[in-house]
């Protein structure tokens, strides 16, 4: 099978789970606190809504577990058409939804319900994704192809983001909050029966195939993975940390810090975020096809070093102008956490044996997620009490890269790692190195 539709199907995919997971953080400010959370306190209400963003976040080592199981038992293939089928699914219901004003508490009820199942789904096609590629990688090239899939995250927020702006541009605020916000949602039905079209074509993985010919599945992947690979599960968790409060941050709550505290307009916001994801999408396969050369371990320990070392600079910056917003974005988001990002899924999945590779990239990845995915309600408190503080903010940033910057000095330079394609133990392999 030729590669380049391999990776083709693993990033279009995640182009659009992506735009359905970030389509909806980009509507809790705008339409979800005012039209399913009301209340005679604007905070209250965004605060409300946010918590249904993180619930998002929260579900999804629930579908860690789900889909890698499946993952690892039934194939990479299956487990990635079931996550499309969860995810559009309840992204249309959504634009579906009756508001707060016509069927009471029932709704944000069912919104909050139809966020689990579009959490849940994410929980799995991450690692999925990644994994699809990863695995089907050349020899020498795996760097390369596990940063492709991680493309998905800045091209589908920036489809999300801009197709609500898009709409808001064609209608009035009153037809915008009536009817316009559904659209974008209604038309993720189609996006998803292309993806399943595309996914549909390929084959299943080498390594997959090779472990069930072999007979070698593990019975029950989430207890495999903790008997065997616990450790790794765990570096997965604590690496993920530091970088994911700031990626939250830069990614999705940056909309609100901008606008309602440092007081710039919700354009000059989407362009900063706009500009951040752009630059991401030349850093990301950039530093992923580097990896290969110079180590993902060394690219890993630099990157978190310069988030700690720049945290509060940013917050100090941001709030001088626009153009500092515009830089500080680029160079925050666009550069540094995308040469973080870039080398995350294949490193993740190289400290996992074919086995319950699925299960334990998944699962370590997605509780990190969990905890991280909770920041804007953190966040938002922050900011009322102390307002854009560089400190306050910078301070909480560093903390948490403090903890990923140590676990990163004991995690093995998973480049050396030559034997990913035959099923070996790679925690086992390291040692033999």
């Amino acid at each position: 099978m030729k590669k380049s539709r391999v990776l083709f199907a693993s990033v279009s995919g995640s182009v659009i789970e992506w735009y359905d997971f970030y389509l909806y953080g980009t509507a809790t400010g705008l339409v979800f606190s005012s039209l399913f959370f009301p209340n005679t306190d604007p905070a209250i209400a965004l605060l409300l809504a946010f918590a249904t963003f993180g619930i998002g976040y929260a579900a999804r080592p629930i579908g860690s577990i789900i889909f890698g199981h499946f993952g690892d038992k039934l194939g990479r293939k299956t487990s990635l058409m079931l996550t499309l089928v969860g995810m559009g699914g309840s992204s249309f219901l959504i634009g579906c939804l009756p508001t707060y004003a016509q069927i009471g508490v029932a709704a944000p009820l069912l919104l909050v319900f139809l966020r689990l199942i579009q959490g849940i789904a994410l929980g799995g096609e991450w690692g999925g994704a990644v994994l699809l590629a990863t695995e089907y990688a050349p020899k020498g090239l795996r760097g390369l192809y596990g940063s492709i899939p991680q493309l998905g995250v800045p091209l589908g927020l920036v489809l999300g983001s801009f197709s609500l702006t898009f709409i808001s541009y064609l209608t009035t605020e009153a037809q915008f909050l009536a009817w316009g916000w559904r659209i974008p949602f209604l038309f993720s039905a189609l996006l998803i029966g292309l993806a399943l079209w595309i996914r549909n074509g390929i084959e299943e993985t080498p390594a997959f195939k090779e472990q069930k010919e072999k007979g070698e599945l593990a019975a029950v992947p989430i207890v495999e993975t903790f008997r065997t690979n616990s450790k790794s599960v765990f570096h997965v968790i604590g690496l993920k940390l530091g970088d994911g409060f700031f990626n939250v941050f830069l990614m999705s709550f940056v909309l609100v810090f901008a606008t309602k505290h440092l007081g710039y307009s919700y354009e000059v916001a989407l362009t900063a975020l706009t500009i951040g994801c752009a630059t991401m999408i030349i850093t990301i396969p950039v530093v992923g096809y580097l990896s290969d050369f110079i180590g993902r371990k060394i690219i890993y320990i630099c990157g978190l070093a310069l988030l700690f070392l720049l945290a509060i600079p940013y917050f100090t910056m941001v709030g001088q102008s626009p153009s500092w917003l515009y830089i500080m974005q680029a160079v925050m988001l666009g550069i540094i956490w995308a040469s973080i990002f870039a080398t995350q899924g294949t490193i993740f999945s190289e400290l996992f044996p074919a086995k319950v590779r699925y299960t334990g990239l998944s699962f370590g990845y997605q509780i990190a997620a969990a905890i991280v995915g909770f920041g804007p309600m953190i966040w938002t408190p922050m900011a009322e009490k102390f307002g854009p503080s560089p400190i306050v903010f910078g301070g909480f940033m560093m903390a948490g890269i403090t903890i990923s910057l140590v676990l990163s000095l004991f995690v093995p330079d998973t480049r050396k790692i030559s034997k990913y394609e035959d099923n070996v133990d790679p925690v086992a392999d390291e040692k033999a190195i």
